[in-house]
């Protein structure tokens, strides 16, 4: 759960199963909003859900995440694996990412075996 400071990115299923996307407003002092309703922004409509409600993207569908906008994504089960795509703003991972809990950006990783694909950040240098 996160949102941008300065970001705003669109979120797109591009093909396979629903992506469920939760949302949440931020409030004055960056805490997570339970209780006041969320305008969403889905492919040029514009509407309300409660607070921590999952929006679902189905394949080609997307929503604008506007900054301040807490977000998290799950894939609905039983419905396959999905391809997200994101048209953004540019992106500050340093700089530019507000996370709910205190967290990096990646995940700590304990190595068990040779990985298959490689972070943004494991590619050799040079």
């Amino acid at each position: 759960m996160h949102f941008h400071w300065n970001k705003m990115e669109d979120i797109i299923n591009r093909g396979g199963g629903n992506m469920l996307i939760r949302v949440h407003n931020a409030t004055k002092d960056e805490d997570l909003d339970k209780v006041s309703p969320v305008k969403v922004h889905c492919d040029g409509r514009e509407f309300e859900v409660p607070a921590g409600t999952q929006v679902k993207l189905t394949p080609g569908e997307s929503i604008t995440v506007y900054p301040y906008l807490y977000h998290d994504f799950e894939i609905e089960k039983g419905t396959g694996s999905v391809l997200l795509g994101e048209v953004s703003m540019c992106n500050d991972d340093e700089h530019d990412n507000r996370f709910y809990k205190k967290m990096g950006r990646f995940p700590e990783i304990e190595e068990d075996e040779l990985p298959y694909r490689l972070l943004c950040t494991e590619y050799p240098k040079g």
